[in-house]
């Protein structure tokens, strides 16, 4: 089955740009060209594109799909390294928590530190996005 870029797009969520983006990176393969050059992508593409959404929906960088995408051409080879970059994308997800906690915290802090009862002159709220040194942490 083929199917142009415009269903494509609507199938895999993956937007026509980032589309020929991919194909430009060499993530997915050149379409087939029609005789009008309308461009004509397989299923092994479509597969390639939910691939490559859902690895971007869970925050993978592009190298390590690129990565991924590579050690699924070799189906032999140990996933000793798939497993890797999982354990990787795991590690830094708990480190970007572990910054949004603190964020939370320091903005739970500065959001009560003002009632808005005072001129924009006296607002903590502006005061402490302007000054990082009023801040409890360093975040």
């Amino acid at each position: 089955m083929n199917f142009s870029i415009g269903e494509l797009s609507k199938q895999t969520g993956v937007k026509v740009p980032t589309i020929r983006y991919y194909e430009k990176e060499g993530l997915i393969d050149p379409p087939v060209r029609t005789e009008g050059n309308q461009r004509r992508y397989r299923e092994t593409d479509r597969e390639r594109l939910r691939f490559i959404r859902h690895s971007r929906d869970l925050g993978l960088p592009m190298p390590a799909i690129r990565d991924l995408i590579e050690l699924s051409q070799h189906p032999d080879k140990p996933c000793h390294e798939a497993d890797r970059i999982a354990a990787d994308q795991l590690k830094s997800i708990r480190e970007r928590i572990v910054h949004l906690k603190k964020l939370e915290v320091e903005l739970a802090r500065i959001a009560t530190s003002c009632q808005g009862d005072h001129t924009v002159t006296q607002c903590n709220v502006l005061k402490a996005f302007g000054d990082h040194s009023q801040c409890l942490d360093n975040h």
